[in-house]
């Protein structure tokens, strides 16, 4: 993803909310959001290229998407697909947290991202590029190809107008306006992220239309506090014209918690494994 704009346990019916646009270029392949025949309980879009993922849920309520951090001179020839994290995040049987301070063990591997991962419960982000873990407090949010919350137009576009829409929910209309604004930000205000101004004009926009590269799919997630969880997904063509568009409803079936090893009585050794 490029653009992500949540709320965490914001609203009284649904404790996550999340719009999202993915940009990717134009010629490389990807299917929508489906049940991986390969993995079951995973819901996600599927990179046709490396095999990874943007985005993604699981039927034991799990959530994770990623977005680059925009920046050439961070780039790794030969980088394994960052994709494989959301895959990975997703399957993992740890808390969010744990998974997320798991992942960072080995994020230097990659190109520059970040990671938000959700277990239901609780809701980070790993931020590649400081190596920080920062586990979410309630509130409305918004990563694009820099840290969270770092004030590029775009981002606080779109996470104001997802706070406006929070008490009108569900209103699919007023998310797919905000994630189709394809007005570029003033040349004053854009970024400097390295590459050129016409590019930092052209990705400036919550939707993204240039050459050979754009918004591929636009996508709204709620969970209510049931573990109902709803997936709309809409596609678009190389002109950023309507192509497909798909839904996905799932109780979440999250798994039963551990259960914790007894502590051990006074006076008696502690012989639980390290």
């Amino acid at each position: 993803m490029c653009l992500i704009v949540f709320a965490w346990q914001r609203h009284p019916d649904y404790p996550l909310v999340v719009a999202a646009n993915r940009d990717e270029y134009l010629a490389r392949p990807a299917v929508p959001a489906h049940w991986w025949t390969d993995a079951p309980e995973l819901l996600a879009g599927r990179d046709l290229e490396a095999g990874g993922t943007w985005m993604g849920l699981s039927r034991g309520g799990r959530f994770a998407a990623l977005t680059n951090y925009r920046d050439p001179s961070r780039h790794i020839e030969g980088a394994p697909s960052r994709g494989a994290l959301v895959r990975n995040a997703l399957e993992a049987g740890d808390d969010a947290e744990t998974t997320l301070k798991h992942l960072a063990t080995g994020s230097a591997a990659y190109a520059a991202f970040n990671l938000l991962v959700g277990d239901g419960r609780s809701l980070g982000v790993l931020e590649s590029t400081t190596g920080a873990v920062r586990m979410l407090e309630a509130g409305i949010y918004g990563l694009s190809n820099h840290l969270l919350d770092t004030p590029w137009p775009k981002l606080l576009k779109a996470r104001e107008r997802l706070a406006a829409l929070l008490p009108n929910l569900p209103d699919d209309d007023a998310a797919l306006a905000l994630l189709r604004d394809d007005t570029p930000a003033p040349d004053l205000h854009l970024p400097d992220t390295g590459v050129s101004v016409e590019w930092e004009r052209w990705l400036s926009s919550p939707f993204i239309r240039a050459p050979g590269y754009g918004t591929r799919c636009s996508s709204l997630l709620t969970v209510d506090r049931e573990g109902n969880t709803r997936l709309r997904e809409w596609t678009w063509d190389e002109r950023g014209e309507p192509h497909g568009d798909v839904t996905h409803r799932f109780a979440a079936q999250p798994p039963p918690a551990r259960p914790s090893s007894p502590a051990p009585e006074a006076g008696m050794p502690d012989r639980r494994p390290a």
